[in-house]
């Protein structure tokens, strides 16, 4: 092959190039008419490992997978039309749950932009609603700079997507020495884009101040701890403060499950403990949270005697859904360390050991668990228990959408961030499988663990083709009720168990294990609770290639604790027509929080706090 000439570079040329120096180390991505001239140069990279994915929607889940498990920017490469259109879910779901990916996608020639040709679609357009930025660029020369403006954006600030739209005719054009130079970082152009400074000191010990007075605190610890990379300050501010802690969705794994202040998820699918602490705390602490409505139910009745810290990196989350008493904007990790400074140096603290007393009672109250299965099928809760005991906590858990999700976040212990990944704010169906395979990539060796629902599952299982011709050894373990499980749930508590078109029929159509065979995979079936370990164990000594297990488990098995949609938290069932049954002794004395609330309030006023 000829050596390229150093005086001269094609626009694709300087797409490599930029991406080589951007630090990024994989793409995932499927290459085609308008995009091919970027996959030539490409194809001479050395630092770039290029994974062909079999769908572009897999290839926007892996970079996700990637980016959610090393806090990096995930990248993935996609052509023109359909193939950009079908990067758009999972932007959607980055965006929603604050995750870093450059998406890059071919357009046709700029003379033609317009004009409907061939594989034509406005994805810069289609896209801005669901990117923090979407770019199209027709000037080879602007590559470099959009490329490095590009990975800022989806890096700094809340993290979140950004898409970089190429015409076909920028990629193929030759830039001579004389009119353009190559060089890296190029100076930015980002006039509009402003990021938060430190945290303002004054509402820093109006926090403060709250937390040292609260008798019933709780920390509502949300996604962007974990993307802040805040893990120990938070350790650090529970010790603090002593407040108990809960751990949304997102957030699993921020602080470990072990530690003794952690009463667990909150929300619609949450422990009894930590939706009732919300409901009867008197100060939250939302970190990086975004009251989000599976957490509050019904808004107006959420926690209604708590006052509210918030702390979060986007301005436009704070006051959005809650009224706020202390606002704190900034980085989550630099918010969470004044506020550590700031409480270790308060003269006053309040007791809050008949609160933490009281927690733990609701918490061995009502701890999680199952009803056993009549059908003689397995308890989906049980396997994904002992998935978590047997791999433990070092192991990567990526879960697709619905009952299993919930299960996977209530049965496994989480002791890491980053450990947890899962689609939130989405709720994406076939998010599981690729992005567990961006896991995988991201940490060699490293064990990963897809559970995934049969009807997920069957969305996106082309990528265990990738991930058997890749070397991607992925556990996956298919949790096979053989229905849409969530919907059917809903089904039977709220439509009378009129099972409308919910049934899958998984148990016959496809034989996963088969299908898995066919795909170059280990294909294994458990049937019996006498086999559940032994599966498990079976595949963890399997690591040349991807092995599925099809666990055949009830539809009758549903997910509890349960708030119903749009009702309040005060109205969590415990199991099937069972709510929590409280004791006098059990109930916050409201009339002295009450007390306690007018007396904080008169001293906010001295201390600079706002509402």
């Amino acid at each position: 092959m000829s050596t390229p000439n150093p005086h001269i570079m094609t626009g694709a040329q300087a797409l490599i190039r930029s991406l080589e120096d951007a630090g990024v180390e994989v793409i995932f991505g499927i290459p085609g008419g308008a995009i091919l001239p970027a996959y030539d140069p490409l194809f001479d990279s050395r630092k770039i490992r290029h994974i062909l994915v079999r769908h572009e929607q897999g290839a926007g889940h892996a970079a996700q997978g990637y980016a959610t498990s090393t806090g990096k920017v995930g990248v993935c490469m996609v052509t023109s039309g359909p193939g950009a259109t079908n990067l758009v879910t999972a932007l959607g779901d980055a965006m929603m749950d604050s995750v870093p990916i450059v998406a890059i996608t071919g357009q046709v020639s700029s003379v033609a932009i317009g004009t409907d040709a061939f594989q034509e679609a406005d994805i810069r357009g289609i896209s801005m609603p669901v990117t923090k930025h979407s770019y199209l660029v027709t000037d080879a020369t602007q590559i470099p700079r959009v490329i490095a403006e590009a990975f800022h954006l989806a890096a700094t600030g809340r993290p979140g997507p950004v898409l970089v739209d190429i015409s076909k005719d920028a990629l193929q054009t030759v830039m001579a020495s004389g009119h353009f130079t190559y060089q890296w970082p190029p100076a930015l152009d980002l006039p509009g884009y402003r990021l938060p400074g430190p945290v303002e000191q004054s509402q820093v010990q109006a926090a403060a101040a709250l937390i040292a007075r609260s008798r019933c605190p709780v920390l509502y610890v949300g996604g962007g701890v974990i993307k802040a990379d805040a893990s120990l300050a938070l350790a650090r501010l529970v010790e603090l403060s002593q407040a108990p802690v809960v751990t949304t969705l997102t957030a699993r794994g921020a602080l470990p499950d072990s530690h003794p202040h952690h009463l667990g998820m909150p929300g619609m699918h949450g422990t009894v403990a930590a939706v009732t602490a919300l409901q009867k705390a008197d100060l939250l602490v939302a970190l990086g949270a975004r009251f989000d409505d599976r957490v509050t139910g019904k808004l107006a009745s959420f926690a209604p005697q708590a006052k509210v810290i918030h702390l979060d990196i986007d301005p436009a989350e704070i006051g959005k859904n809650r009224a706020v008493d202390v606002a704190l904007v900034g980085d989550c990790r630099q918010g969470i360390e004044a506020l550590c400074e700031a409480l270790d140096t308060h003269p006053e603290r309040a007791d809050v050991t008949g609160w933490l007393a009281q927690v733990q009672r609701w918490r061995e109250r009502y701890p999680l668990g199952w009803e056993q299965t009549s059908d003689g099928l397995l308890a989906p809760q049980q396997v994904i228990q002992r998935i978590g005991q047997l791999v433990g906590p070092e192991a990567f858990y990526v879960s697709g959408v619905g009952q299993h999700q919930m299960w996977a976040a209530q049965f496994i212990g989480y002791e890491h961030p980053r450990h947890w990944l899962s689609s939130g704010g989405a709720g994406t169906m076939g998010y599981c499988i690729p992005a567990a395979m961006g896991a995988a990539v991201a940490h060699p060796g490293a064990v990963v663990w897809a559970i995934d629902g049969d009807g997920c599952f069957q969305m996106t299982n082309q990528e265990l083709a990738t991930c058997a011709l890749e070397g991607i050894p992925l556990k996956v373990a298919v949790i096979n009720n053989s229905s849409l499980g969530m919907v059917r749930q809903w089904q039977t508590l709220f439509y009378d168990g009129r099972y409308s078109h919910t049934d899958l029929h998984s148990r016959r159509i496809p034989d996963f294990a088969l299908l898995a065979q066919a795909y170059g995979c280990v294909g294994l079936r458990c049937e019996s609770e006498d086999q559940i370990d032994a599966v498990i164990q079976q595949a963890m000594q399997i690591n040349d290639r991807p092995v599925v297990i099809d666990f055949c488990v009830s539809a009758d098995a549903m997910v509890w604790p349960m708030v119903a949609a749009g009702a309040s938290n005060d109205d969590i069932k415990y199991a099937r027509d069972l709510a929590p049954d409280w004791e006098q002794d059990e109930v916050v004395d409201s009339a002295q929080m009450e007390e306690d609330m007018m007396a904080a309030s008169a001293a906010d006023v001295s201390a600079g706090g706002s509402r």
